[in-house]
């Protein structure tokens, strides 16, 4: 006889989606692959000229998702990257991240920048909100030809976002020397929204019975059967 309520309820739970586990995996791929359309990009690129007083130099920015699908409740992660073809050596010290409409706070906000003697290092920072944005800051992130400043800002999808729907974000804007600030509004990238797998969907109902976790736990990404497995653990573990 179980004797935790919450053990029994939520192995009740995953039995529930693993029954149906084939069948809501096969329509949701399907759904959204289907409607995935060629506009829907997942990366841009922007070759920056600062202009007249700068004519050697020429920075780069690059804005990324990870994921090409995700369901409400998932997280999605944006990737921003800073960089310099050039001689010159510019200190950004503000990377500014646009989401999509609806979208809350950063759960999560790293940033992997050059330390002298120690390389690229990565840090999490607290995201400050700016102009409708989300912004890392520091005093200055040294940049060359070989080491870029990365900002990654993971954010979880809105209940708005359903099936079939395309989500595009806003662009970037970045603020440093040597000509390296830019606003860069038209480097939107793209996801679809979709069902929610069987692990996906086990994890929100815990979370909505007081079971689970939300920070960092809906991965849009990974194994179904490794997200049911950790469920288990963690409710074996309570």
């Amino acid at each position: 006889m179980l004797k935790n309520p919450h053990f029994a309820a939520g192995i009740a739970a995953t039995a529930l989606v693993i029954s149906g586990a084939g069948i809501a995996v096969g329509s949701a791929t399907a759904t959204a692959d289907t409607q995935l359309a060629s506009s829907c990009v997942q990366k841009q690129h922007v070759d920056y000229n600062p202009g007249a007083s700068s004519v050697w130099i020429t920075h780069t920015y690059d804005k990324s998702i990870d994921v090409t699908t995700a369901a409400a409740g998932t997280l999605v992660t944006y990737k921003v990257v800073v960089g310099t073809t050039s001689i010159g050596n510019p200190y950004v010290n503000s990377i500014t991240d646009y989401p999509p409409p609806g979208f809350d706070k950063p759960v999560k906000a790293v940033v992997t920048a050059y330390h002298f003697g120690q390389g690229e290092q990565p840090a999490e920072v607290t995201p400050e909100p700016n102009n409708g944005g989300w912004s890392v800051n520091s005093t200055g992130w040294f940049v060359n030809s070989g080491n870029p400043v990365t900002a990654e800002f993971t954010y979880k999808v809105p209940a708005s976002v359903s099936d079939g729907q395309q989500v595009m974000s806003g662009g970037i804007s970045v603020g440093g020397t040597v000509g390296s600030g830019s606003d860069q509004p038209n480097m939107s990238v793209c996801f679809t929204g979709r069902g929610a797998n069987p692990g996906e969907a086990l994890l929100g109902s815990l979370d909505q019975g007081g079971l689970g976790s939300s920070q960092n736990q809906l991965s849009s990404t990974g194994s179904v059967t490794d997200t049911i497995t950790n469920v288990i653990r963690r409710l074996i573990g309570s």
